[in-house]
């Protein structure tokens, strides 16, 4: 748009933008007030002289190329150089008008230093939140997420897409109740930092423990327009914590194993004896039925006694370079025989480049058969499927057992590898398979992790490392 240069007035110098007037030699012929305010010039100094006065070395070619020219009404971004030496940034708009057939040049320029500070401290905290390793989810104020880094996608299984726009519940692991989450959104409502430390879900199931951080996101009025969640993974902390735990119980039960099964086994064998000499010798059909059943009790106990001692005594056998997938195989085949099995259907996915490692194969047999067991078991005698593979990953094979049984509650789940803990009816089974399964791959320096669901089955992980710990 082409105006008329007359005698305007000074109406320009009450607007709040700098306004200079340049002629075709770029020299400063006008300006209003604030661009003598924001630039720090006074007008003497401005008048007359050359553009280049406010403009850094670097900025003055592309704007002067531009002024050169016959030019349409543009824009650009260039900044001013202030009688101090200091530096603003400046969107700048430029128009063309006109006096007895001379041309001139009127740069309206805004003032834009602290908006691109503002950008650039965006920038610097999407850059920060984009590529730390701690997981980060930002939501709106009705809690939907609206944005999530990478790490939080990496963490929780989920991609961006299938995050964004839904309530952070869809990694709820039901493991804090209503009234949790209720307390925690009235806290951070009431504008306060909320930390503690939560257990959420991945996609494909498996728990995700997490350190977190929710703090309120206010506008200018200090009114709530969303929260950010920043998490600190401790879910391999959670892990070494159950572990120690776990090896503390080991430690004090086997001890007390001890203790107990000399205490018990010879007062047993006693008892035995006797039972057999009164077999032998009465003809009464009630008494010897009777003591066909206290012998069958004393053989249970026996068996009992016998685990208790392999456990808590230091095992005799040798270590040697061992194929665990053989004895993946020979432990299947000797599950597979039993009368339990007929409706269920095995698969076997071994990897076949896992290197050997240097166990006792009778033991690690002994652990991967009560495994077995315990899936079939889980199954009830229903129809059913156990999945088996190994893998090798981090410096461990992992061995990886899944059954459609019936799972295990959240309540039994931390319990299932202490000594005499059983879900099965009296007389079915003596509560030590897993606990003595555990101590064997302890000592091997490896873990026994366990997820489970009621109704969804089982997935035990034995994880032996390649080089003993």
């Amino acid at each position: 748009m082409i105006v008329h240069y007359s005698k305007y007035g000074r109406v320009f110098d009450l607007l709040p933008e700098m306004i200079f007037i340049v002629d075709e030699e770029q020299k400063i012929v006008d300006h209003n007030i604030a661009a003598s305010s924001r630039t720090g010039f006074r007008s003497r100094d401005l008048l007359n002289n050359s553009l280049e006065l406010i403009l850094p070395p670097e900025q003055r070619r592309v704007l002067f190329s531009i002024l050169k020219t016959n030019f349409n009404d543009q824009s650009l971004e260039t900044k001013f150089l202030c009688a101090d030496r200091s530096i603003l940034d400046v969107h700048v708009d430029l128009r063309r008008l006109y006096s007895a057939e001379r041309f001139y040049a009127v740069l309206i320029a805004t003032d834009i230093t602290e908006l691109k500070k503002r950008e650039l401290d965006y920038l610097r905290f999407s850059n920060v939140i984009q590529h730390t390793v701690n997981p980060i989810q930002i939501t709106d104020a009705s809690g939907k997420m609206v944005y999530v880094n990478p790490a939080f996608e990496k963490a929780s299984g989920y991609s961006k897409e299938e995050l964004i726009g839904k309530n952070p519940r869809i990694l709820n692991s039901g493991r804090h109740s209503k009234e949790f989450w209720k307390s925690v959104w009235e806290y951070i409502m009431a504008r306060k930092v909320w930390v503690g430390e939560i257990e959420n879900k991945r996609q494909d199931g498996t728990p995700f423990h997490t350190e977190l951080v929710i703090s309120p996101i206010v506008d200018g009025k200090s009114n709530i327009v969303g929260f950010l969640g920043a998490h600190r993974d401790i879910t391999e902390q959670k892990i070494l914590e159950q572990q120690l735990v776990r090896s503390q119980k080991m430690e004090s039960i086997g001890t007390l194993a001890a203790g107990i099964a000399h205490e018990v086994g010879n007062p047993l064998t006693s008892i035995s004896s006797l039972v057999q000499v009164i077999q032998r010798t009465t003809a009464d059909d009630f008494a010897k039925e009777k003591l066909e059943l206290i012998k069958n009790q004393i053989n249970r106990i026996a068996r009992i006694i016998r685990d208790l001692v392999d456990f808590s005594r230091p095992s005799a056998y040798v270590v040697k370079p061992t194929d665990v997938n053989k004895l993946v195989r020979e432990a299947l085949n000797i599950v597979q025989y039993g009368k339990k099995v007929k409706d269920i259907s095995f698969s076997l996915e071994l990897t076949e480049t896992i290197p050997t490692l240097v166990v006792v194969p009778d033991q690690l047999s002994q652990v991967f058969i009560n495994i077995f067991m315990n899936a079939v078991d889980a199954l009830e005698g229903k129809p059913g499927s156990i999945a088996i593979q190994s893998h090798l990953r981090n410096e461990h094979v992992e061995v990886i057992v899944r059954d459609s049984g019936k799972g295990i509650a959240p309540r039994d789940r931390e319990k299932i590898f202490e000594p005499f803990f059983t879900t099965k009816a009296v007389g079915q089974g003596t509560g030590l398979g897993l606990w003595v399964s555990y101590g064997i791959v302890q000592s091997f320096g490896g873990d026994i992790q366990v997820e489970s669901e009621p109704g969804r089955g089982s997935t035990f992980r034995i994880k032996i490392p390649l080089k003993g710990e």
